[in-house]
């Protein structure tokens, strides 16, 4: 069907529901994660368990469904000896969404191809202390600048030739890497969403980059707010973090916003559904943030289906 209609409702003030987590989803229903590439293996192997995920949240609401491509890219993916399957991984996500889709006989659901940050793909395959170590140079080359515009090209391009509506990229963080993945994110025509992710100090008085307390987000925000893409997110960020992200994006951004955060936490190689958000405190939450002017809501890991449908469209 296009996006015309997002573009479209969003330029007329309205609001779109997204989908909740996919991983973490996963895992809720039994589906094991890859010690190295998380949930990325599982659109193969568990291909049926994720069309009715995507099904789901369809029939909860969500008009934008997401891929479950986060750990599907080459720098995920050939570490931990899937190499040889990034293309077919990444189309055949796409084709398990545009199946739920059709299956599911809705009128207006758009798929969103994600892709994601490359230092936080080392977090997801290990420890947050792993993921700065291999920033140091364990693992350099998956970083090089160079090397990061060929990976996001590859996945972009992969993504769109498969059928996806628009491409999101998600837990972006570092400058250095989110550039280039907007940059080629944006050189396949298709829409671009970029979802930034944050934490707060412990004096809640400055936002920090969500796996490197050592930098300000607002370092990623004055590099991601001058590109023309179609929205900008707060997203994988703690309920409460979520809404100072809001506030301090609102500051340079005065195009879309979007919010969908997490709950809970990760360890290898696993999401732990430790202190998960009642529907109806994520619900307060995002009353808030519709208060603020945010069109486009939907959760992130460890929030799922039920989450989706205690928000609905106002």
């Amino acid at each position: 069907m296009g996006t015309a209609w997002i573009a479209e409702r969003l330029a007329a003030g309205g609001e779109i529901i997204i989908d909740g987590a996919n991983g973490s989803e996963l895992e809720r229903r039994g589906v094991p994660m890859d010690e190295r590439a998380w949930c990325g293996p599982s659109v193969t192997t568990h291909s049926h368990v994720l069309k009715e995920i995507h099904k789901d949240y369809i029939a909860a609401g969500a008009e934008v469904i997401i891929t479950n491509t986060f750990a599907s890219s080459r720098q995920m993916l050939e570490p931990a000896g899937y190499g040889d399957q990034v293309a077919e991984m990444n189309t055949k996500a796409v084709e398990i969404a545009k199946m739920a889709v059709k299956e599911s006989q809705a009128e207006h659901v758009a798929i969103a191809g994600s892709l994601s940050d490359a230092s936080v793909q080392v977090a997801v395959a290990g420890s947050i202390s792993d993921a700065r170590a291999d920033k140091r140079g364990l693992d350099s080359k998956w970083l090089q600048p160079q090397v990061l515009k060929a990976t996001y090209r590859e996945q972009s391009e992969l993504l769109v030739e498969a059928g996806a509506d628009l491409l999101i990229l998600e837990m972006m963080q570092e400058p250095e890497v989110a550039i280039p993945a907007i940059e080629e994110a944006m050189r396949t025509g298709v829409p671009v969403w970029v979802g930034l992710s944050c934490r707060s100090t412990n004096s809640l008085e400055e936002l920090v980059m969500f796996d490197d307390t050592d930098r300000m987000f607002s370092e990623t925000l004055d590099a991601v707010t001058s590109y023309d893409v179609q929205s900008i997110h707060i997203m994988h960020s703690p309920i409460s973090d979520t809404t100072l992200g809001i506030q301090a994006l609102k500051k340079q951004w005065d195009g879309a916003i979007g919010a969908y955060p997490n709950s809970g936490y990760f360890e290898r190689p696993s999401w732990q559904f430790v202190d998960i958000a009642t529907p109806e405190y994520f619900a307060d939450h995002v009353a808030e943030w519709r208060n603020m002017g945010v069109q486009i809501l939907g959760g992130c890991c460890g929030l799922g289906v039920e989450h989706i449908e205690a928000i609905g469209i106002s």
